[in-house]
């Protein structure tokens, strides 16, 4: 951390090799002044949409690389396990199989542009309370299925770098996890770039036998000026308890990524300061560009509407790595987050465009003064009320929050406030800012509440984004990347907050069941289930076929074999009709899904596909969405390969994972 960035590679004069710079974060350049904020990456998911995923991965990749970051650390991939975990909206939400493509698109737009991608954190990272002195106990095949396929995905669209995480593994710290570094990420995803540490993560120097190739920052605590690496590591090899190979392989791995994305040569020199915005280094390089205009389109689209029946006193960068919540909430709290070059509430933004058609806007701004909002929502046309909760990493508590939500609820009284507003108008319409599900059983059905907009954390556009919504100059088509549930009792995994032991075990028991595959497994009624979202029209789907074949051959087990050929060839095409129905343009997000035979002992329903289709009005297409044998296998533990189950496969496919349209078997 010596150096103008959070991670620093010095300069090696005598190969010409100008050092690395590795800066936060999944949404923005942190530290960085004239940057962008971008959606959340949870928000990203909601939009269930490859190209704007992609769009948004190298746009972030423009700004670090304006800003001289060599390294961007990010995406986030971990999986919304526990609905209350802290950093959840950092990720791409509850099912692997949409994070995995959240993480693959992402990893390629930011390296389009040269920038390496770290993939990150690995592996088992999903709460914050002991993240350091806890071991996440995972069976192997939930392991393979569900919390590693983001990383493949990750391998796949060549990841120049992974971060493992603070917590241990079934006993081992990810850092020296050997199953984890160089059984499954370099030995079966043959993975050729470098794993490096999270901050202060690394807890040996014989972690550089367990796959270890770069410790950061580089200290063992932040700024004590010792480290497992070093004169450590030069003793280790000088003893033969590493050997000299093993150190070539680090270097050849870390400069090879250097070389991959062309950066020796021609790549800007960092221009900022990470700890003085104005101190030696910084530059002030505006490095926004015309993001905003995709910060507002991703915000629009990532935005779910739920139900439709008929910034604060302290500035918008006043808490540091935004923790606190005064005003609209736009991201969590963190190294996950980035400064505001500006913040566009939803009131700016919804006054801005009553002005255009002569409505008139009152407003109340107090989360406990219910008898003022009950005032101002009384004798209008509608109300617009907001809710938020809010989480992030653990360094940081807010309100009593360390990291992780203490429960699901809306923060600052927003349970009575909604209460209070629908008491006094017969239009009131809720919007929800939250980092992840709340519980909204206290209000939804009330007849005043008519509808629910899930705004989430959609960067520094927020405002403009939503009154897209609210207005209809956008049609919603924002999906839930995670399964609301009607109390935080429904879901299979909850963050452990209390513990005496040294280690915290916390056991995956729940298995291949997170999220909709627990509620469908349990046949648990969710309030709103993973995928669902309204629009302002309608669509149909008709004629489904499916047609291919599996064909014969066994996956192998040789390094590098969940990469392979075969396993990843599309054998299967399914296609369908989709057409808009009603009278308002849009775009519809078809998903389908797979039910593997009973003896495969696997969740009623795998998303496998989606896709994002605009139609006009009565307009068709013919969607087509094709699987692989990787799609259709399960992890064969005893003879540790992918294996397709003998049976029929059913294939169902709708418009979330409860609203199934179309049925068919493979």
């Amino acid at each position: 951390m010596n150096g103008n960035c959070v991670g620093n590679i010095p300069s090696i004069s005598s190969i010409n090799f100008p050092g690395l710079c590795l800066q936060d974060s999944p949404l923005g350049v942190r530290y960085g002044d004239l940057v962008s904020v971008f959606p959340a990456g949870i928000n990203t998911a909601a939009t269930f949409n490859r190209t704007l995923m992609r769009q948004r991965g190298a746009a972030l990749g423009a700004e670090f690389h304006g800003k001289g970051v060599h390294v961007a650390l990010g995406p986030a991939m971990n999986l919304a396990r526990a609905p209350a975990a802290g950093r959840n909206w950092e990720g791409f939400g509850g099912d692997p199989y949409l994070s995995g493509e959240g993480a693959f698109e992402t990893v390629t737009g930011i390296q389009s542009v040269g920038v390496q991608a770290c993939a990150k954190h690995l592996i088992n990272d999903e709460q914050e309370h002991f993240r350091e002195t806890s071991s996440s106990n995972v069976d192997d095949r939930t392991q393979h299925e569900l919390y590693a396929l983001p990383f493949l995905r990750s391998i796949q669209a060549g990841v120049a770098s992974v971060m493992c995480s603070y917590n241990q593994i079934n006993g081992s710290f990810a850092c020296e996890n050997d199953k984890v570094l160089n059984g499954i990420i370099k030995g079966e995803f043959g993975f050729p770039g470098y794993i490096m540490s999270d901050w202060a993560a690394t807890h040996s120097t014989g972690s550089v036998n367990q796959g270890l190739d770069m410790t950061m920052p580089g200290d063992i605590t932040f700024s004590s000026g010792t480290t497992y690496f070093g004169q450590n590591l030069v003793n280790a090899v000088q003893s033969g308890s590493v050997p000299q190979s093993r150190v070539d392989d680090m270097a050849t791995r870390i400069l090879a990524a250097w070389y991959l994305l062309g950066q020796d040569s021609g790549y800007p020199a960092v221009n900022f300061n990470s700890w003085n915005v104005n101190g030696p280094g910084s530059t002030h390089v505006n490095v926004q560009g015309n993001h905003k205009d995709l910060i507002r389109t991703i915000g629009a689209a990532s935005t779910v509407l739920l139900k439709n029946t008929g910034a604060g006193s302290r500035g918008t960068n006043g808490y540091t790595d935004r923790g606190g919540l005064d005003g609209v909430l736009a991201q969590g709290w963190g190294s996950g987050t980035a400064d505001y070059p500006y913040l566009i509430t939803p009131l700016a933004a919804i006054t801005s465009r009553a002005s255009t058609d002569g409505s008139t806007v009152s407003s109340s701004l107090s989360d406990t003064d219910l008898n003022a909002a009950g005032t101002t929502a009384t004798g209008k046309d509608f109300a617009l009320v907001f809710i938020a909760a809010n989480s992030g990493e653990g360094y940081i508590t807010v309100e009593g929050n360390a990291g992780d939500r203490n429960d699901l609820k809306a923060w600052h009284n927003g349970d009575a406030l909604v209460a209070r507003v629908a008491g006094a108008n017969a239009n009131t319409i809720v919007v929800v800012n939250s980092v992840g599900p709340i519980e909204v059983e206290a209000w939804i059905n009330h007849p005043n509440v008519t509808a629910v907009v899930w705004s989430g954390l959609p960067g520094q556009e927020a405002g403009n984004a939503l009154a897209d919504v609210l207005y209809g100059a956008y049609n919603p088509s924002g999906r839930l990347p995670y399964t609301i549930g009607k109390s935080i009792n429904d879901y299979s995994a909850k963050v452990i907050y209390n513990s005496n032991a040294s280690i915290l075990p916390i056991p995956y028991s729940e298995g291949l069941f997170i999220d909709y595959r627990h509620f469908d497994e349990a046949n648990i009624a969710p309030r709103f289930e993973f995928g669902f979202g309204l629009s302002y029209t309608t669509f149909a789907y008709a004629s489904l076929s499916i047609s291919g074949s599996i064909g014969t051959g066994t996956a192998p087990t040789r390094p590098g074999s969940s990469l392979d050929p075969w396993l990843h060839e599309k054998v299967i095409t399914v296609t369908f009709s989709l057409t808009n129905s009603g009278s308002v343009a849009g775009h519809e997000i078809p998903q389908l899904y797979i039910t593997l035979p009973a003896s495969a002992q696997s969740a009623p329903l795998s998303l496998k596909g989606f896709d994002s289709v605009f139609l006009a009005p009565n307009q068709s297409k013919t969607v087509t969405i094709q699987l692989s044998r990787f799609d259709l296998s399960i992890w064969n533990v005893a003879s540790q390969r992918w294996q397709i189950p003998s049976g029929s496969i059913g294939v169902s496919v709708g418009a979330s994972s409860r609203d199934i349209r179309l049925t068919g078997t493979i």
